[in-house]
């Protein structure tokens, strides 16, 4: 296996559980869209988490890509 293999299997870990440490709200239906919020503005922790899943993501798209072409 190459680094970019295991990069791979990290990053899809770590986003997997950054994703799911992200809640909207308490019930289920919320956590499926139909939370009652219009505008929901982040801040705090739900931000750098937030801005931290999206940093993830695309060192995870960039390490399927290299694999891909590699």
């Amino acid at each position: 296996m190459s680094i970019y293999n295991y990069i791979t299997i990290a990053t899809m870990l770590l986003l997997t559980l950054l994703i799911l440490v992200q809640t909207r709200g308490a019930s289920l239906g919320a956590g499926l869209g139909g939370s009652g919020e219009v505008n929901m503005t982040r801040r705090g922790t739900d931000k750098t988490i937030h801005q931290i899943t999206i940093i993830v993501a695309l060192i995870f798209t960039f390490s399927l890509i290299i694999g891909i072409v590699k």
